[in-house]
């Protein structure tokens, strides 16, 4: 299969009604226009054996959710989980004891990880009941909408 062939998913992860952790969700809301016969996008809680299941048959991933490891409120983390391990202490604001980093963890080990995985995460500060988000998560979701679109667009 050529580079341009591939099959894609967006995967957005969150809680619409837990602030901070609803960005994953409004993000891949943005890119809903991307949709195609080879770019499919989706929203789901994080719950780990969802997201297995969700990306199997894909070779090009982009999961996009919230995170919490004590850098600054908007910051933007990503990683290549397809080379990398993914730490857990970044999703620990997951209401999942089986959640992205774990999923991603034991499928590496299972042998079904898809060929690329490509894991965003947005530095969230509020995750209690709510629906705002927190202005410097706001600002970061048009950077990471405009890198997942070139990441899922290269070939």
């Amino acid at each position: 299969m050529s580079e341009p062939d591939l099959k894609s998913l967006i995967i957005g992860v969150g809680n619409l009604y837990r602030n901070d952790d609803a960005v994953g969700i409004l993000i891949v809301r943005k890119l809903n226009d991307m949709a195609s016969d080879r770019v499919s996008i989706i929203e789901q809680s994080g719950e780990g054996t969802s997201l297995m299941n969700a990306w199997k048959g894909y070779d090009r991933v982009c999961i996009v959710d919230a995170v919490s490891s004590g850098s600054p409120v908007g910051s933007i983390h990503c990683m290549d989980a397809s080379r990398e391990p993914v730490p857990s202490k970044f999703f620990s604001c997951s209401t999942h004891n089986f959640g992205v980093a774990e999923s991603i963890e034991l499928a590496r080990t299972l042998g079904q990880l898809p060929r690329q995985l490509l894991l965003y995460g947005v530095e969230g500060g509020n995750f209690q009941h709510g629906e705002i988000l927190s202005t410097e998560v706001e600002q970061a979701m048009e950077s990471v909408a405009g890198e997942i679109s070139q990441y899922v667009l290269s070939t």
